[in-house]
């Protein structure tokens, strides 16, 4: 048995389907167990807990990656736009950490904020797994891409902006503060560290791309209805003219009747 059968076999007895789904409710669990433990104020990264956690979803979201990339027709194109979702599931603080290994403080910085990454990619994988369908409206998709990124720019200013940024006293504010940036109003509360100033301009800048498809997709919406009210209202109209035609003429409406039935009378006699 080549790859390729072996690849048509797990697809049909639907393995494939089963490892995407663990993959989309394993990436949600994760974004969760990020929420809770973000809204309670306590640092996810140094959760033994949350660290047993992510490396076993690691396991699995690795397995996926070899599994599709041994079973793929096209190798180079595979790991070429799945190359991310290797470099995020790999467990780097459990690596780390069971090797005993020293690292520099740029390295560890990142280290320590890569689950949050892989939330971010998990958070990607959720929101494509809704929007992937092409009976999907735009405006569903569109909601789903919007919310699902302020929420998580909201958790993510939070986490570095809390007890360094002194206007940011709870999640609520950094929620606020997302939703003013995104909208392009702008809020009262300015971010103070690195990480804060780039997602100000992230926001910003999505909101002046996400706004505008919402007004093209409201003004077409809109013009559909309206031709589609016109085309009706036509039909309404010809409707109470003929009325109006019978009443006033009764024998030449009787008569058109009459030629109207003959020819097609005639028509299926032919």
């Amino acid at each position: 048995m080549n790859i390729h059968t072996l690849a048509n076999f797990l697809r049909s007895r639907g393995v494939l389907m089963i490892l995407h789904v663990a993959i989309m409710l394993l990436s949600a669990w994760l974004i969760y167990i990020i929420s809770v433990d973000t809204f309670e104020n306590v640092s996810f990264y140094e959760e033994p807990k949350f660290q047993k956690q992510q490396f076993w979803i690691c396991v699995v979201f690795m397995a996926d990656f070899f599994i599709e990339f041994f079973l793929s027709h096209d190798k180079r194109h595979y790991l070429a736009t799945h190359f991310i979702f290797f470099i995020v599931s790999i467990p780097y603080q459990a690596i780390l950490y069971h090797f005993g290994w020293d690292i520099s403080k740029d390295v560890a910085y990142l280290v320590r904020y890569m689950p949050l990454i892989r939330g971010g990619y998990a958070m990607a994988i959720v929101v494509s797994w809704f929007t992937y369908n092409k009976a999907t409206g735009l405006f569903f998709t569109y909601l789903i891409t919007l919310f699902s990124t302020v929420y998580f720019a909201s958790l993510t200013f939070y986490l570095f902006e809390f007890k360094v940024n002194p206007d940011v006293k709870c999640y609520q504010d950094a929620l606020w503060w997302a939703a003013m940036d995104v909208t392009t109003v702008g809020s009262n509360i300015e971010a103070v560290t690195g990480v804060g100033r780039v997602l100000s301009v992230l926001l910003a800048a999505l909101g002046m791309m996400m706004f505008p498809i919402f007004t093209v997709y409201v003004t077409n919406l809109i013009t559909e209805r309206n031709k589609q009210a016109g085309t009706h209202n036509d039909e309404i109209s010809l409707v109470k003219a003929y009325r109006q035609f019978v009443k006033k003429h009764p024998d030449q409406a009787q008569s058109l009747r009459d030629e109207t039935a003959g020819h097609g009378d005639s028509g299926a006699g032919n």
